[in-house]
């Protein structure tokens, strides 16, 4: 086992894990080391790379604000562009040479005698740091459903996050079971190619109409040179959308106006009645993640396309049967089924104070931190994006950008206080929690009548942020030293 010593560890090569990096070169700091699993940077956008993948917020706010890109072709750039932007930070700051690519972390525990992080990889090496930031995100462990005989299966079956592009669907009769915001993506890119598309929805999802439409080289060039107009583009943007947070949180009434819009533009694209109802949501808008297409009514609109309501029973050699025994010949099964969210953390497989396994207390106690950064027990390491940040309204870059300054005050803390290490008090952050779950009661995705990807296991919200974005801003933007027990290391280290 080769070890390294690194000041800090950084997990991940998304927004997040670049972010950090970024922010601490500009620093002047090198003392840090980043685990990629993969042998490229990108995170979620370089492992999703299905057809039609894009985000669904503009591209001007979902980038870093230090780091602006006035040459979007796209309002809402699509999955190669947002790559690029992301491949080009890590050049621009040099960051590949203190990235260990093919690193994946498969466990790490806290040295209390000498105040350090022990990370191993699953290649076998281990890294000590002071701090441990993770960068991992929500959205990397696709969920694949285990269906009755797929072992029997003669076809190709993949997970949208795990396209497989050796696939001619040219021709094919592809079942895609899901109706989320990969399948609103991917469905319209492949259903004039494919013979038959059978489309197997649990839920129906709340697709707005949304025009994705071209940034003129002249805009791109005006952005360039005229950064007050780049700057004032992402405002309007950001504003704009943090006014929806208040029909989520607390006066879903307010939101009665935009599932007008909703069901308007599905009685449009829709013609058949039968159909029509079948993709009508009977939960509020909010509760599930609000989608926008086009074209994807468009695609189920077609005689090639069947939606199908009545579940999946039984998977064989080359067919699937529903609950009500209509069997269907099938050739290519793809999983639009998201991502198991709350198991994100899982791969860190982190120990704290006294040997306190982070998987294990969150299962036994539910997963919570102080502001979503830090959590009681595990001194000196960071989540971003972590849990009760993420959001169904406004950009996430937003939420992680506010939590690297976090973090970076809170290595400054401990150097203006000549620490080795801060651990966040156990009142406090059940207090954070105390109040994020309260006030989640009162919003749609408690009260909207869905079940949905932002719940556990249990039924509980561990994975949005309750309120305006700006209101987490103005939490994180000091850190209260009285908030954090400051520690010392009983050895004394180097690094």
């Amino acid at each position: 086992m080769t070890v390294h010593r690194t000041g800090v560890l950084i997990i991940g090569t998304g927004f997040s894990g670049l972010g950090m990096a970024i922010e601490l070169r500009k620093r002047g700091r090198e003392d840090f080391l980043v685990l990629e699993k993969a042998e490229e940077v990108g995170g979620t956008w370089r492992e999703n790379t299905y057809p039609g993948c894009a985000c669904d917020v503009p591209s001007h706010l979902y980038s870093l604000s230090g780091e602006p890109n006035p040459y979007w072709s796209k309002m809402w750039s699509g999955q190669p562009e947002i790559l690029a932007y992301l491949r080009s930070l890590a050049d621009k700051y040099e960051l590949r040479r203190s990235i260990r690519f093919c690193s994946t972390c498969s466990g790490g525990y806290w040295d209390e005698s000498r105040a350090r992080w022990h990370v191993t990889t699953a290649e076998g090496d281990e890294y000590i740091a002071q701090f441990l930031v993770s960068g991992v995100g929500a959205l990397h462990i696709p969920n694949v459903p285990t269906l009755p005989g797929i072992e029997t299966f003669t076809g190709s079956a993949f997970h949208s996050a795990r396209w497989d592009h050796d696939v001619d669907l040219t021709g094919k009769r592809v079942a895609v079971i899901g109706t989320g915001a990969s399948a609103v993506q991917f469905v319209p890119e492949i259903a004039e190619r494919v013979a038959q598309l059978q489309l197997y929805q649990r839920t129906p999802a709340w697709v707005l109409p949304r025009r994705n439409f071209s940034l003129p080289k002249t805009v791109q060039q005006a952005f360039a040179r005229v950064p007050l107009l780049r700057r004032a583009v992402r405002g309007a943007v950001y504003w704009s959308a943090e006014g929806l947070a208040i029909g989520l949180n607390g006066h879903s009434a307010l939101l009665r106006p935009v599932e007008h819009v909703g069901r308007r533009f599905i009685r449009r694209e829709i013609s058949d009645p039968e159909l029509r109802a079948k993709l009508t949501p009977s939960y509020r808008i909010g509760c599930k993640r609000i989608l926008g297409s086009n074209t994807y009514y468009r695609a189920l609109n077609s005689p090639r396309t069947e939606v199908i309501t009545d579940g999946i029973a039984e998977v064989r050699a080359g067919s699937m049967v529903d609950n009500n025994g209509v069997e269907r010949e099938v050739d290519v099964i793809v999983y639009a089924t998201g991502f198991r969210v709350t198991d994100g953390f899982d791969s860190l497989n982190l120990a704290g104070l006294g040997g306190r396994k982070l998987v294990s207390h969150w299962k036994e106690h539910g997963i919570a931190t102080h502001l979503g950064i830090t959590a009681a027990g595990f001194p000196n390491a960071f989540f971003l994006l972590g849990p009760n940040t993420g959001l169904g309204h406004n950009s996430v870059v937003f939420m992680i950008e506010q939590q690297i300054k976090y973090v970076l005050r809170a290595l400054d803390l401990i150097e203006h206080r000549a620490a080795d290490a801060i651990d966040v008090r156990e009142p406090v952050q059940h207090r954070f929690n105390a109040e994020i779950q309260r006030k989640l009661r009162g919003g749609v995705w408690s009260t909207g009548g869905c079940t949905s990807w932002y719940l556990d296991s249990t039924g509980v919200n561990r994975t949005v942020w309750p309120g305006f974005t700006w209101q987490y801003w103005l939490r994180t933007r000091t850190l209260d030293p009285t908030e954090y027990e400051l520690l010392q290391a009983k050895e004394n280290v180097s690094v």
